[in-house]
């Protein structure tokens, strides 16, 4: 079993809320984790998913009432939006804390007949794909968890051949069945199998409705549609601009990037390691890769932004607490990078004192000059970022 970075924070709410909602991608560890949290005499499992367990639930209110459990487990709720709005009736009568755990695939408020908020009663945590901090062992696990991306099954693959195996059947199995059933609504596989392709090799691009319309031969609103439904189902990051410096022209529409580095390698036929450290899209694979370690580990009262100006000056990722920036983040694949003037332009604008580039490869880090640190991904996780955080 291997240890999750939330299991501290999913405890501290059920202790707090009589409702916790554990969401995040299908096959991401949800069940396990919450198996092997909840899984004791007292408590129960349900999975809505099984026609056994979700025909106890023909009379939902009179089922949950007559439990007897201290914690009732309760997966894959989006098949049954309704309970959001019992659960509120049902913890309003009795406020036991930790009393439901609900497990989900999709984002609550894209599922449609989701209508009750639970504001007050629920606390949502994400469970993401292995994070590079859960599984690093050595350094050689940087390249092998950039490449095969976290889902545990790709992760713990016995050779690279499985591992792209069961990622083709993933994506398969998720375009052609999961999509439509998530959401409750009806989508065109075809198309969704074009986009997801297309947004495959944008990795990383400043989103553009229109050009991806007029590639697919469909209005920008089916197309923008479609990404919200990508991004509630935890597969796709759309990265917000930072623009709050009103003396320069900023650019404000959002950076799209594939979630899990292991999906986007199989959708671009990256096949291997060797051939991902050679390929022309390794820079923007590795920035995505990079930017989503970082951001799954950020507390709520952090937000990740990027930064763009209209002469060509950007910064990768900027955390910002309230309005302040605290940190610039560069991302380079090569172990002594090159910095460009644009570079330190942006950190001119953003008035920000802690500044890294993170790289593949990077044991030990070093002092680029006065102001920038150049630092290995894990060395920034497990080292920079805890002490950054824990700064007024």
């Amino acid at each position: 079993m291997i240890t999750r970075a939330k299991e501290g924070e999913i405890k501290s709410c059920m202790r707090q809320f009589p409702v916790v909602a554990i969401i995040g991608p299908r096959q991401s560890g949800k069940t396990t984790l919450a198996k092997e949290l909840y899984s004791g005499p007292k408590n129960l499992y349900f999975d809505l998913e099984s026609p056994s367990d979700k025909a106890l639930f023909k009379d939902p209110e009179f089922f949950l009432s007559s439990l007897d459990a201290s914690t009732v487990v309760i997966d894959e709720v989006q098949r049954m939006p309704e309970l959001y709005e019992l659960l509120r009736s049902l913890v309003d009568k009795n406020k036991t804390k930790g009393k439901y755990l609900l497990l989900g695939s999709a984002s609550p408020h894209l599922v449609q007949g989701v209508s009750e908020t639970l504001a007050g009663r629920i606390a949502y945590i994400e469970i993401d794909p292995f994070n590079l901090s859960e599984i690093y062992k050595k350094q050689s696990d940087v390249n092998k968890h950039w490449f095969r991306g976290g889902f545990p099954d790709a992760w713990l693959a016995r050779n690279d051949q499985e591992c792209f195996r069961w990622l083709d059947n993933f994506f398969r199995t998720f375009i052609e069945r999961d999509l439509n059933t998530l959401f409750g609504v009806s989508f065109s596989t075809d198309l969704m199998f074009k986009l997801w392709r297309m947004l495959a090799h944008f990795h990383g691009g400043v989103w553009n409705a229109q050009s991806f319309a007029k590639g697919l031969d469909v209005s920008p609103t089916t197309v923008n549609r479609y990404l919200d439904y990508l991004e509630g189902a935890f597969m796709l990051r759309k990265l917000p601009a930072y623009f709050t410096n009103a003396k320069k022209r900023i650019v404000k529409s959002p950076k799209v990037y594939m979630r899990d580095s292991g999906l986007l390698h199989y959708l671009t036929n990256i096949t291997s390691p060797k051939e991902l450290l050679f390929n022309p899209a390794a820079g923007n694979a590795w920035e995505g890769y990079v930017i989503e370690q970082i951001i799954q580990l950020l507390p709520a009262t952090i937000q990740p932004y990027y930064y763009r100006t209209h002469d060509g000056s950007e910064m990768d990722l900027v955390l910002v607490k309230g309005i302040k920036p605290i940190v610039c983040i560069e991302i380079k694949t090569g172990n002594v990078p090159y910095l460009t003037r644009g570079f330190y332009e942006c950190i001119e604008d953003l008035k920000c004192k802690n500044v890294f580039v993170i790289t593949p490869h990077q044991k030990a880090s070093f002092q680029l000059d006065e102001l920038v640190t150049v630092c290995g991904l894990y060395d920034f996780l497990e080292q920079r970022l805890p002490k950054i955080l824990k700064m007024k």
